[in-house]
């Protein structure tokens, strides 16, 4: 999960700074933010109180205001896909760039990668025509739904593009979206998907 936080942490800050310049604060909560948002990822905490005190602690040993401190908080806590499908958190415009950055990297190339490796990890079957395409409309519905990676992609990652809150996201997003589309075309041919 580093290799995740670091990339969503320098996309982040490539990002921020082609709209906003080289603001040290902000550079700052952003990619404090991109790097320590799955700390509290509930796929991988099964702690989340003591998460969240670990994040204090380093933030406090590093001498962060609480100001700053507060930000960093309310991005990772508010910026999963899992937890705005029931409430739409409204996220400071640092925050928007994380989730942005987040949420590309589960498109593309490494948005495929990612799927099937999570897939994999969690005994989920790759592709099932008897286990329907859902439409999710609550945070537990999408933690406990079955599900296949086929699946995933049109219940999640599909509906990313539109998500996008900013320019520099939306712009990669088509690209990245694209990328998969072209992807799924190949897959459901070698697999005989009936639509």
């Amino acid at each position: 999960m580093f290799l995740h936080a670091s990339r969503v942490a320098i996309l982040t800050k490539q990002m921020y700074v082609t709209y906003y310049g080289n603001n040290k604060t902000s550079l700052f909560i952003i990619e404090s933010a991109g790097y320590l948002h799955e700390v509290i990822d509930e796929k991988l905490s099964s702690n989340m109180t003591k998460s969240l005190q670990e994040i204090n602690s380093l933030l406090i040993s590093q001498k962060v205001s609480q100001e700053n401190k507060d930000m960093i908080f309310n991005i990772i806590q508010h910026m999963s896909y899992s937890k705005n499908i029931d409430v739409h958190y409204n996220l400071s415009i640092e925050g928007k760039y994380v989730q942005d950055a987040d949420r590309l990297d589960a498109l593309g190339a490494i948005g495929i990668a990612r799927a099937f490796a999570y897939g994999g990890h969690i005994n989920q079957k790759i592709y099932d025509p008897q286990i329907k395409i859902a439409t999710l409309t609550s945070h537990k519905q999408y933690r406990q739904h079955e599900t296949t990676t086929y699946n995933h992609f049109f219940e999640k990652l599909l509906n990313l593009e539109k998500l996008m809150n900013t320019a520099a996201g939306k712009k990669e997003a088509i690209l990245r979206t694209e990328y998969i589309n072209s992807f799924l075309k190949e897959f459901e041919k070698e697999v005989n998907v009936a639509k």
